[in-house]
């Protein structure tokens, strides 16, 4: 059988990195895309996936960048085929209150973490469509669910994420592509690691399951939606959230 090409953006973040590997060992050739400028991080995940070999490389992009998307995709079929799995996992925050908040940091949030699933599905959807195999899976967010102090920029565009999905998800159905969602929620990444621990305390105590998630569940979630034999399910949201937030 055909190795699939898997893309994942936002790679060498904390589940970037853990759906990099999961792809990796269901035996995917896993392109781990994140922005070239930070040479610690970047050599911190080479190091964390020498034992893959090649199966697993870092290639630089910015997904708020359209023409610099294209680069990455053009590049990237020349090299090694097209793209099978195209995993949206690039995001950034900038937290503060409606009240306080500047055009400038909106703007930020929405260009990296809405227009840049945009930017990365426009280079890869057609030729899925065209070879008739195709999972997309776009990494949303509790917070896109139930909204979040601080975080207007951040909730709209991961709930904007969810209309993407689902319209995405009706256009390129009958072509064999699936397009699906998870909502992850609060789980033991660096961001959620700066989150002072009283109240990180806090949100653990409104959690059901009594504690945050670990990067390895929620690349559990993309390995099972992005599986050769999970065609039947598109156009939906999974929240991996440990009951966060509970709804039908």
């Amino acid at each position: 059988m055909t190795q699939r090409i898997a893309v994942v953006t936002g790679g060498i973040g904390g589940l970037g990195s853990a759906i990099c590997t999961r792809l990796a060992d269901a035996g995917r050739k896993v392109i781990a895309a994140d922005l070239g400028n930070r040479e610690e991080r970047i050599a911190g995940f080479r190091d964390q996936v020498a034992c893959y070999g090649d199966q697993i490389e870092f290639a630089a992009v910015n997904v708020a960048d359209f023409e610099d998307c294209q680069r990455l995709i053009n590049s990237l079929q020349q090299r090694h085929g097209a793209v099978d799995i195209l995993v949206n996992a690039a995001g950034i925050t900038r937290d503060i209150s409606l009240r306080k908040m500047t055009p400038q940091q909106w703007h930020d949030v929405l260009h990296v973490n809405l227009d840049g699933v945009f930017n990365m599905c426009r280079q890869v959807v057609d030729s899925m469509c065209e070879r008739g195999f195709g999972r997309v899976v776009n990494i949303s967010s509790i917070n896109g669910q139930t909204g979040q102090f601080g975080q207007t920029n951040y909730s709209a565009s991961k709930a904007g994420l969810h209309g993407f999905t689902m319209a995405m998800a009706r256009e390129v159905a009958r072509k064999g592509v699936t397009v699906n969602s998870i909502s992850p929620g609060y789980c033991r990444t660096a961001m959620v690691e700066t989150i002072p621990e009283g109240i990180r305390d806090q949100i653990i105590s409104q959690i059901p399951v009594g504690r945050i998630g670990e990067p390895f569940e929620i690349a559990r979630a993309v390995d099972f939606l992005s599986a050769d034999d999970a065609g039947f399910i598109t156009g939906v949201n999974l929240p991996v959230n440990g009951g966060g937030f509970i709804s039908f």
